[in-house]
């Protein structure tokens, strides 16, 4: 009976502050503020270009808010901008794809594991190829990463439209996120679910790029299929508008 007389009814807790003439503390009601940052505090420059420049090549304005920065402070820059000529958007949107449980170290340490067996892979088959052959072996793993990605991107998919009470296979364009998100999909989730219990994540991705970057492999035969159904689904294409 004590602990039924000492309970709060916090419901009413918003009409008791509403009704008080003064200001008063109420558990559960906190300030929250804007920014933890004054105007006084400028913005941190993440453009890489910026950096490049000489000091000739800058223009007035440039250079008078280069001055500025040298006696006043500035804001730390987000987790997501950077000026590092390292940071790729498409990267990191795949490091954010392949992350489970929000363990984003053990993401980021695949990627990286998979871009330096990429590199050390090409750079061996560099050496052994004949010298006039070794112009044509791509040894950046971010240009393989890249055109992997590319070659795996569907062109067109498969939509399910009813009609007539029956449903429809019907072909229709994607758009650039749409076939992004099923590359990236498509090469996570089969190197997920078709490597051998014994191999490392990095290793089976490493391969499928490769792979893809060759236009081979499953996920580029995946999406060879999905064109083909398309291809043979073609005379549903007028329910899109029907």
């Amino acid at each position: 009976s004590n602990m039924a007389a000492s309970t709060v009814n916090w419901g009413k807790l918003g009409w008791i502050k509403k009704c008080l003439p003064f200001r008063t503390w109420l558990p559960g009601f906190t300030q929250v503020r804007g920014s933890r940052y004054n105007p006084y505090y400028l913005e941190p420059e993440v453009n890489k270009e910026l950096y490049k420049k000489t000091e000739a090549e800058l223009t007035d304005e440039e250079k008078s808010l280069q001055e500025l920065k040298q006696v006043r402070p500035i804001k730390a820059a987000p987790s997501n901008l950077t000026s590092s000529v390292l940071l790729d958007p498409l990267v990191s949107k795949f490091i954010n794809m392949m992350m489970k449980e929000g363990n984003k170290n053990l993401s980021r340490s695949i990627m990286t594991q998979t871009l330096e067996t990429i590199k050390r892979k090409q750079v061996e088959k560099y050496h052994s190829t004949p010298v006039g052959e070794q112009g044509s072996i791509e040894c950046n793993p971010y240009m393989i990463f890249h055109q992997a990605l590319e070659n795996c991107k569907p062109v067109i998919g498969l939509t399910s439209i009813q009609r007539g009470g029956k449903s429809y296979q019907v072909p229709t364009p994607l758009t650039e996120n749409r076939r992004r998100f099923l590359a990236m999909k498509w090469l996570i989730t089969e190197c997920r679910e078709s490597k051998h219990r014994r191999t490392r994540m990095y290793e089976k991705l490493s391969q499928e790029l490769l792979a893809a970057f060759n236009s081979e492999g499953n996920v580029v035969k995946k999406k060879r299929e999905l064109h083909k159904m398309a291809e043979a689904n073609r005379a549903f294409a007028h329910y899109r508008w029907w």
